[in-house]
């Protein structure tokens, strides 16, 4: 299978901007062969908003322009994709991705579950974590935060998960971000898509860095600190580990 990563940071505010950007962006990937595109979160809107007034007016329902778009590019690539977005749900907003096959249906809504300080001050948390049976693995949508959640971890042990798309806006804390994010995963024998944005919101800064991570925890795609980008790998033709041992190993 061919699984693409989607960096792209999005004009803060300008939904329109941002699905014409993310479209062509997917078009890039799918144009590649890629099976999976997963794109960032909040990936129509930008991330740091100050209250619910401020988004309303951004975010839109599940079944909105944004699922339109997808859909057409999903159709056209013969690609799942999953994308993080604003979701206006009667009233409510919710930090959420939607998962769309390869038919253009819309699989699943996922709402974050575990918000970040960013978050609370308009988002609603979501209920539970989910998984989709495909023709590629199960795959769990989740998004930044969810990383960190204990449950989330278990769920993708217990769900026999193969394959964790990611969308995410990290924030730059100074240090790598991939090793953290393999340490959180270490145990589990998924595939990590990671799609992150870049640069900065308001006075935040995010990491980049975008990266796909093998089951056997290798990164085998990363993108830069900064810019648009898209990854890709397939799965197929990547070589294997090579297992060193040590003079002192018997079997030497």
């Amino acid at each position: 299978m061919k699984l693409a990563a989607i960096q792209f940071r999005p004009p803060k505010g300008q939904p329109s901007l941002a699905r014409a950007g993310l479209s062509a962006l997917i078009d890039q990937a799918g144009s590649q062969g890629a099976d999976l595109i997963v794109c960032p979160e909040m990936a129509t809107t930008g991330y740091i908003w100050h209250g619910p007034e401020e988004l309303e007016s951004l975010a839109e329902p599940a079944r909105g322009p944004t699922l339109a778009m997808l859909a057409e590019r999903a159709k056209a690539h013969r690609s799942w994709i999953v994308c993080g977005f604003a979701e206006n749900s009667s009233g409510l907003l919710y930090n959420s991705a939607l998962v769309v096959d390869p038919w253009g249906d819309l699989v699943r809504c996922y709402r974050k579950v575990l918000l970040y300080d960013a978050d609370l001050p308009w988002a609603c948390p979501g209920r539970q974590h989910m998984s989709i049976g495909s023709d590629l693995g199960r795959i769990a949508p989740a998004i930044c935060m969810d990383l960190n959640d204990d449950n989330l971890i278990r769920y993708l042990h217990r769900a026999r998960v193969d394959v964790l798309a990611f969308c995410t806006n990290w924030v730059d804390e100074g240090s790598p971000v991939h090793p953290y994010w393999i340490w959180r995963l270490t145990g589990w024998p998924g595939w990590l898509v990671a799609a992150n944005s870049w640069g900065e919101d308001e006075d935040t800064q995010f990491s980049g860095c975008s990266a796909i991570i093998t089951p056997d925890k290798r990164v085998v795609a990363r993108a830069g600190y900064l810019g648009d980008e898209v990854l890709l790998v397939d799965t197929e033709a990547l070589p294997q580990p090579t297992v060193l041992r040590s003079p002192d190993d018997p079997l030497w």
